[in-house]
């Protein structure tokens, strides 16, 4: 039963971009599963690599120590609520759960973009202003910057609020999880604040944290282009996990805000399904794959404790 036609308080939203795959249920149950427990275990094996050893007490490793707490944060916003209504013959979703998966994700897409930006400008401190690096990006400015960045993303709670005040004629949500846009479209009442706070909050989201992320570029590929060779390989192997990090992320949302606005009829339903849940689950899934790849110390530490870790249960087996 929908509710397109009532006025009455909606006591739940139906997702009906769901599709009816019979036992194939089952099989993309532990594809979800293996994912998310993949998620866990690279984004916490690197937290706790970060945080045990002091060789790593540095500003740019605890920005790296937030993303992967936000990745987590983020993944565990979708992933339980995906797994169960993979399960689910009902796709329905109460309206509390739903805002607050909606605050959950969105919180989360603010804290990345705006780690990435802190991350690219102290790239931008360690490549151009070597000297002065560790006077201006101290451990104490790194955490002030770490405790902003999680703080600033309450504001999120405006667009629960604002959402919270419409009056709907509809439960109907075309997505596979709660999208704030969507339930804005059913509203009977007037919209036009959500609509241009909505512009707002993404401009505040997406768009200012993308300022210090070309100026930081900009200096550095000025900086590149007249050092030598072997400092301008250092700068591209230390600025690559980032770029592709915010470009893979920025396509991710990118096309989930078109998706939400625009007719997708004509684009396959697999591939929407995938499209939508991309920033949700290549991002957690990459991130600590390419740093922890790229970064040397982390590398060699978590190569280290993987080897003390099989040294240790080759010689438990043994006796």
């Amino acid at each position: 039963m929908t509710l397109n036609s009532t006025l009455s308080p909606v006591p739940y939203f139906i997702l009906d971009a769901y599709i009816t795959v019979g036992t194939l249920r089952y099989f993309y149950f532990v594809i979800a599963l293996t994912l998310y427990a993949a998620i866990i275990v690279v984004n916490v094996l690197l937290i706790v690599v970060i945080c045990v050893n002091r060789s790593l007490h540095e500003p740019m490793y605890m920005f790296l120590c937030s993303l992967f707490v936000n990745e987590l944060y983020g993944s565990t916003s979708l992933f339980p609520f995906l797994l169960v209504q993979i399960l689910s013959d009902v796709h329905t979703v109460s309206v509390p759960l739903c805002f607050l998966q909606i605050f959950c994700l969105y919180s989360y897409v603010n804290v990345e973009f705006c780690n990435l930006a802190i991350m690219s400008y102290d790239r931008y401190l360690a490549i151009c202003c070597p000297l002065k690096y560790n006077t201006l990006m101290t451990f104490g400015t790194a955490g002030l910057f770490v405790g902003v960045i999680w703080l600033s993303s309450v504001r999120c709670l405006i667009t629960i609020i604002l959402s919270l005040r419409l009056t709907l004629c509809g439960n109907v949500l075309s997505s596979l999880y709660c999208q704030n846009y969507m339930i804005v479209k059913l509203a009977c009442s007037n919209t036009n604040l959500n609509n241009i706070y909505g512009l707002f909050a993404t401009t505040l989201s997406v768009l200012v944290p993308l300022l210090p992320i070309l100026f930081s570029y900009m200096k550095i590929l000025r900086i590149c282009c007249s050092a030598s060779s072997q400092t301008r390989q250092k700068a591209i192997n230390t600025c690559m996990p980032h770029l592709v990090s915010l470009l893979n992320f920025t396509f991710g949302c990118l096309f989930e805000i078109i998706q939400s606005r625009f007719d997708m009829i004509n684009v396959p339903s697999v591939l929407r399904f995938i499209l939508s849940l991309y920033f949700g689950i290549l991002q957690p899934l990459l991130n600590p794959i390419i740093f922890g790849m790229q970064m040397s110390k982390i590398r060699n530490i978590c190569k280290e404790f993987l080897y003390k870790r099989r040294l240790s249960l080759t010689t438990s087996f043994t006796f």
